[in-house]
């Protein structure tokens, strides 16, 4: 599959780019992507949530009536989980959500992830570009170029600081770099936006 390279300014350059069968064009593996997609989101969680059980609870431990005679049901604290103002019964605690897959795994999906979007025809190839100052308006006119400033995308470069952080004030576009890049955030975007540098580099880490 031949992609042309347009220039930051959405014109071609004239020149094509080949995108390999083996990451761009293989079968989807629903499975794989489903993993990494759940293990982004799990170890996007802190896990610091946490609810005053009965023994966090600051309060009297005296027996608030006698045990029997009473008719209801015994009660030895009023902090105990059925009182209002009690500690939580079986609440929350800290956790760690952090879940580990293979390398060969996460390649597939990546892979399975690049594949959709080639199918979709919502991958696009710039030339290297790089802004000499952060400026908002000079990100939007590329965006305008490339004809995606409706577009949830994902813009991929190499080492590029600049466009980085000239985009932070667009919410329907993340810019990463190639290292950064992850099966959930090609998923999530619309369209697919990469440098030439960028591709390269991901080509030659997904074929090893």
């Amino acid at each position: 599959m031949k992609v042309s390279i347009l220039d930051s300014k959405g014109k071609s350059t004239g020149r094509e780019v080949s995108l390999p069968k083996d990451i761009y064009a293989i079968e989807p593996n629903e499975h794989a992507l489903y993993l990494d997609v759940k293990q982004y989101l799990a170890n996007q969680r802190q896990g610091t949530h946490k609810a005053k059980e009965r023994a966090d609870i600051v309060g009297s431990t005296r027996k608030i009536k006698k045990q029997k005679g009473t008719g209801t049901a015994r009660a030895g604290s009023i902090k105990s989980g059925v009182f209002r103002g009690g500690g939580r019964i079986f609440g929350p605690r800290p956790r760690d959500y952090e879940m580990k897959l293979n390398k060969k795994l996460k390649k597939l999906a990546r892979k399975s992830a690049l594949t959709l979007k080639a199918k979709d025809k919502a991958i696009t190839i710039v030339e290297d570009f790089d802004f000499k100052t952060p400026k908002t308006k000079k990100f939007l006119d590329v965006l305008k170029a490339l004809k995606i400033e409706d577009k949830k995308s994902l813009l991929v470069f190499g080492k590029n600081n600049n466009v980085y952080l000239s985009s932070r004030n667009f919410k329907g576009s993340d810019v990463v770099s190639s290292s950064e890049i992850s099966t959930y955030k090609i998923l999530n975007a619309k369209q697919l936006v990469m440098s030439e540098s960028s591709l390269n580099s991901i080509n030659e880490n997904l074929s090893k």
